[in-house]
């Protein structure tokens, strides 16, 4: 299996299959990953064209730089094995990830997996390359979600699918993403702290999903730095306004960054014959440790997929 599951997806654009005007604009675009989708912004008679449109787009356009993905139909649907074989067997060589929605269990996506071999060795395209990313949008797909995060090696992402999930527990609200009024609390912690969770546990990343009301910049935000500060990798965009915001909230800081490269610098010095094979040691004011490394790891991984360059270097100390 060569499937990268950490690969940048601070901002994931939603672009519907059906329309080229649309194809070829993100393709300019600033975000990480694309999604081209033969779901929901589809409609029912408009998707067997756009099977067709994406598989010319993926193979003529130029997505340098961003992780190419597909969304399906989910299985409860009369359309999804013809979107797989049409997608992958037209474009599989110039496809990263296939998105699976609405997954309620771990069949759903061996499922999908075994498709996707079959198609691989038909075509004689290396097996396992095509990730998969998993959507949750249901009450059953969140009580079963550990399960579907470790359904198959394709699993790269498990996405939140909020407006869906709202609608599935009867949520008091029509504002996808916001919270529900005549309650104090996030209504969506618990939600998303239990994706988080599967996906840590399994190696994946979390990816949290759109905010509908596009032109409101910083009501995305605001949601956006709700999931950053659990901890998630990124957030759909479903308008240019928001690739921006979503890239600058799921990078570190500047400054966070340039002190988690010297953490790590100085953590190997010490611990090194040269630095007195120390477990602990000083850096300025801070003690570092091993536990230090490990957090200094995940904000300089976040750093370096975004493509951010160091201010600053370790000075090993005069003795």
């Amino acid at each position: 299996m060569t499937v990268n599951r950490l690969r940048p997806r601070r901002s994931c654009l939603a672009v519907p299959g059906s329309n080229p005007r649309f194809l070829e604009k993100a393709q300019g675009l600033p975000a990480d990953q694309v999604f081209l989708d033969l779901e929901d912004a589809c409609a029912p008679l408009a998707k067997p064209e756009a099977r067709h449109t994406i598989v010319k787009f993926l193979n003529e356009g130029d997505w340098t730089g961003k992780t190419r993905v597909v969304r399906v139909n989910d299985w409860t649907t009369e359309w999804t094995y013809r979107d797989v074989v049409t997608v992958v067997e037209g474009a599989g060589q110039n496809l990263d990830c296939i998105m699976l929605p609405k997954v309620q269990d771990a069949r759903q996506i061996v499922a999908l997996d075994l498709l996707l071999t079959q198609i691989e060795k038909t075509m004689g395209f290396e097996v396992g390359r095509i990730g998969i990313e998993a959507q949750i949008e249901n009450a059953q797909g969140l009580n079963n979600v550990n399960e579907i995060a470790q359904a198959s090696p394709r699993v790269e992402t498990i996405i939140f699918g909020p407006a869906d999930f709202m609608a599935s527990i009867n949520m008091k609200s029509l504002v996808v993403g916001e919270q529900p009024p005549g309650y104090p609390a996030d209504a969506y912690h618990y939600i998303l702290m239990k994706i988080l969770m599967a996906a840590r546990a399994n190696n994946l990343q979390a990816i949290d999903g759109p905010y509908l009301q596009i032109r409101n910049v910083e009501g995305y935000r605001e949601v956006a730095r709700r999931a950053a500060a659990l901890g998630f990798d990124g957030k759909w965009v479903l308008h240019p306004g928001q690739v921006e915001a979503s890239n600058e909230i799921f990078s570190p800081s500047q400054e966070d960054y340039d002190h988690a490269e010297l953490i790590l610098d100085a953590y190997e010095y010490y611990t090194s014959e040269a630095g007195g094979k120390k477990g602990s040691a000083m850096l300025g004011d801070e003690m570092i440790d091993e536990a230090s490394r490990k957090m200094a790891l995940v904000v300089s991984g976040k750093g370096r997929a975004a493509g951010m360059r160091r201010t600053s270097t370790f000075e090993i100390p005069e003795v």
